[in-house]
C-alpha cells in the first residue's frame, strides 16, 4: 500500500463499509495485515481506527439526512461504548501481530455465523422492553423494543473488542442490534455509524497521545477517500433491503476471517 493507492482504497472502504454500517475497518484491518506485514499490532489498529472515525462521520451525517438513525439509543449506547473502546486502544501494544491476526479471523467468522442466525431472530422481534418508532426520509415506519440494559451491555463488549482489533463497531455492534435486540436492519446500521464515530474517535485520539501513527500522509488520503466513498453508502444502502444487507455482511465476514486465519497458520505461505 502507498500513497497513490491509499485514496481509491479509502474510496472503496467508505463506500462498502457505510452501506452495511461496519466502518469499513473489517476491509481495512486485513488489508493492511497482508501489504503491510511489518507493522505492529498498534499501527494497524491506530491507521484503521483514523480512516473508520472519517468513514463514520460522513456516514453519520448522511444516515441522519436519511432519518434512520435511533436518536434514543444512540447517546446511550455511545456512552457505555467509550470505555471499552479507550481500553481496548491501550492494550493492542501488548498483542503480538500473529495472535493479533488469529485473534481477528476467529472472530470474523464468528461474527459471520452470528449475522446468519440472526435473520432467523430478527423475524419474531422481542414485545417487552422499551418501544421504538422511527419513520425515515422516505416515509417507511419501523417500530421495535429495546432491552436497553441488555444494549448497555453489549455496547460496551463492542467498544472494547471493535478498538482492540482496530476495525470499529460496526462489524460486532450491527449483528448484536439486528440479533439480539431485534433492531430493523436499515435502522441498526445507521445507528451503529453513528456510536461508530464516537468511539472510533475516542480511540484514535488514544492512538495520537501514544504515538502509534507512522503514516501520516497516508492515513490522510485514505480517510480523505472514505470521507468520499460513505455517502455513496448511505445512499446505496436505501436501494438495498434489509435481508440483501445482512446476506452482504455476512458473506464477506466469512471471507474476510477465512483468510485471516490462513495468514495466521500460514504466516508465509496464505
Amino acid at each position: 500500500m502507498n500513497e497513490v493507492s491509499a485514496l481509491p482504497i479509502g474510496f472503496c472502504v467508505g463506500v462498502f463499509g457505510t452501506l452495511i454500517g461496519a466502518g469499513g475497518g473489517f476491509l481495512l484491518v486485513p488489508l493492511l495485515v497482508v501489504l503491510e506485514p511489518q507493522w505492529s499490532t498498534q499501527t494497524v489498529t491506530a491507521f484503521s481506527l483514523a480512516v473508520v472515525t472519517a468513514n463514520a462521520l460522513a456516514g453519520s451525517l448522511s444516515y441522519a439526512r436519511l432519518r434512520r438513525i435511533d436518536l434514543a439509543s444512540f447517546p446511550i449506547f455511545a456512552a457505555a461504548a467509550i470505555p471499552g473502546a479507550i481500553l481496548g486502544a491501550w492494550l493492542t501494544a501488548f498483542i503480538p501481530r500473529r495472535i493479533f491476526d488469529a485473534f481477528l479471523g476467529g472472530f470474523i467468522i464468528v461474527a459471520a455465523g452470528l449475522l446468519y442466525v440472526s435473520r432467523r431472530a430478527e423475524r419474531s422481534r422481542s414485545s417487552t422492553g422499551v418501544q421504538r418508532k422511527l419513520i425515515d426520509a422516505s416515509g417507511i415506519v419501523y417500530e421495535w423494543n429495546v432491552n436497553l440494559p441488555l444494549g448497555i451491555l453489549g455496547s460496551a463488549m463492542a467498544g472494547l473488542l471493535s478498538s482492540l482489533l482496530g476495525i470499529g463497531g460496526g462489524v460486532i455492534h450491527v449483528p448484536f442490534l439486528v440479533g439480539i435486540l431485534g433492531f430493523p436492519e436499515h435502522v441498526a446500521t445507521a445507528t451503529s455509524h453513528a456510536v461508530l464515530a464516537v468511539t472510533a474517535g475516542a480511540a484514535t485520539i488514544l492512538h495520537i497521545i501514544h504515538g502509534d501513527f507512522h503514516e501520516v500522509l497516508m492515513t490522510l488520503l485514505t480517510a480523505l477517500g472514505a470521507l468520499i466513498g460513505a455517502p455513496f453508502g448511505a445512499r446505496l444502502s436505501s436501494r438495498v433491503s434489509g435481508p440483501v444487507l445482512a446476506k452482504i455482511l455476512a458473506v464477506a465476514l466469512a471471507i474476510v476471517g477465512v483468510r485471516l486465519v490462513l495468514i495466521a497458520a500460514f504466516p508465509t505461505g496464505a
